[in-house]
């Protein structure tokens, strides 16, 4: 059913609207290109864990018939096209084809090097505590999506703070401030920016472990506050300002506190609204 999909022109496979004796919650396919072989990947979404599987290019066809069992949708992205597979309540399969207007094409090269802004076998301390570094600096095979998203992070903010010498930066929300800790390592030790970092949150025992964690790395101008947005008063000019995912009515006090500061870099990801 599926082997006219099985070319360079495909880029992914999503399945969803599992029924409800299927193990997985969603499953993924993508192209894997290994020693000049065409081959696949398949991610399986669990609600806490993500499991792969490589196949090769001649069982795509039996395991896209094998996962189309757990779930009652599909959609098949190519470089132009989306077709999509729908099982009816009665058991029909419908089909349609789009314009692909959102996952755009990419190389799959596997064995070609990309070259990060946080690259493996450095020692950085944020990253093996969450996990994604190993001790000895290598990324963690499952978390390779999570390393890409922080480079992608940290390449947005070093295209605006490149030529910054100093910076006073505001975390409001920080959290757990995984990204926090990430962002004071590339500013301070890769770009030499003479950074001050203060996280901000209402929860007082993640403010004391972030405190002791910041202690733990050295990171002698990151400091973490017990406090509330809307109320807060800096201390000294600020410079830069980030939020992302401060919950509820956070972010907008964030970005008014931002504007009445006349901050000059505001980096923000707005998360539930009430």
């Amino acid at each position: 059913m599926f082997k006219d999909y099985i070319n360079d022109d495909l880029l992914q496979v999503v399945f969803s609207n599992k029924i409800k004796t299927a193990k997985y919650n969603k499953a993924k396919i993508n192209q894997k290109l290994i020693k000049g072989s065409l081959n696949f990947q398949i991610e399986l979404y669990t609600d806490k864990q993500v499991f792969h599987q490589n196949i090769k290019s001649d069982e795509f066809n039996d395991k896209m018939n094998e996962l189309f069992l757990d779930f009652n949708q599909i959609e098949i992205f190519t470089n132009k096209f989306v077709y999509g597979f729908k099982r009816t309540s009665k058991g029909k399969i419908l089909n349609n084809k789009r314009e692909n207007t959102s996952i755009k094409p990419k190389s799959v090269e596997h064995n070609k090097q990309k070259k990060y802004i946080l690259n493996q076998g450095e020692c950085i301390l944020p990253l093996i505590d969450l996990g994604i570094f190993t001790k000895d600096g290598k990324v963690v095979q499952s978390m390779y999506d999570k390393y890409r998203q922080i480079n992608r992070f940290l390449e947005i903010i070093n295209d605006k703070v490149k030529n910054e010498k100093k910076l006073n930066i505001i975390d409001f929300g920080c959290g757990k401030s995984y990204l926090t800790f990430i962002m004071y390592h590339y500013l301070v030790n890769v770009m030499h920016i003479d950074a001050h970092i203060i996280g901000l949150d209402l929860k007082e025992d993640v403010i004391k472990k972030c405190n002791e964690t910041a202690k733990k790395y050295g990171y002698d101008n990151l400091h973490f506050e017990l406090g509330d947005i809307s109320l807060y008063k800096p201390k000294e000019k600020v410079d830069m300002i980030v939020t992302l995912h401060a919950c509820d009515t956070a972010t907008d006090y964030a970005l008014y506190h931002a504007i009445k500061l006349d901050c000059k870099y505001i980096f923000s990801v707005p998360c539930c609204q009430h």
